[in-house]
């Protein structure tokens, strides 16, 4: 027979190194299915807004080049494009642009402007004769053609401050803003 202690230092390290097999075993099974998953799922599209002028520099005289000067900018965050065909862009008072035949390419920026001009890929135009983002607070709120929420920016709210009173007050934005009727290429009221 052999020495007792031999032999149960060799049972040990059989079990030592049975843990050790497992242990490592039970990490790849663990990491392998993440891993395989991550994958096999698609890249959701990441468009967000990026950046908003809602004071167009300058004197605000409702001329086209003032209206072109207040724009919100869109940005494709992915490497692949994205169709933004039926996608929204809204202000607090239900004020929408709607992407109309629209694909915002990979890592590309988009600035759509208030004003009317020539739509190209990099600059589209809402086509509107009066301000649409308020200079004192205001939401810009992105929705894909499903109408689920993407992405907003808002600016200017102060809890202490009656949005409403502030807003009427704003010469720049008086009651014809509010009351214009007109549909202007893919701007709905």
């Amino acid at each position: 027979m052999g020495d007792p202690l031999s032999a149960s230092a060799s049972v040990s390290a059989r079990r030592l190194a049975a843990a050790a097999l497992a242990a490592g075993a039970l990490v790849s099974v663990v990491t392998l299915p993440a891993s395989a998953a991550d994958h096999s799922r698609p890249e959701r599209p990441k468009v967000k807004i990026s950046d908003v002028q809602y004071d167009s520099p300058g004197r605000d005289d409702r001329t086209n080049r003032s209206l072109n000067r207040e724009w919100v900018e869109i940005t494709n965050t992915t490497r692949r494009a994205v169709n933004l065909d039926g996608w929204t862009l809204e202000d607090e008072d239900g004020r929408t642009y709607t992407f109309d035949h629209y694909r915002l390419e990979g890592r590309a920026t988009v600035r759509v402007h208030t004003g009317i001009g020539r739509d190209t890929d990099s600059d589209l135009y809402q086509d509107r004769r009066h301000y649409v983002w308020d200079n004192r607070s205001d939401t810009a709120t992105l929705r894909n053609d499903r109408g689920r929420f993407v992405d907003s920016e808002s600016w200017g709210h102060d809890r202490h401050n009656d949005r409403h009173n502030d807003r009427h007050n704003d010469d720049r934005h008086n009651d014809d803003r509010h009351n214009d009727d007109r549909h202007h290429g893919g701007y709905h009221r």
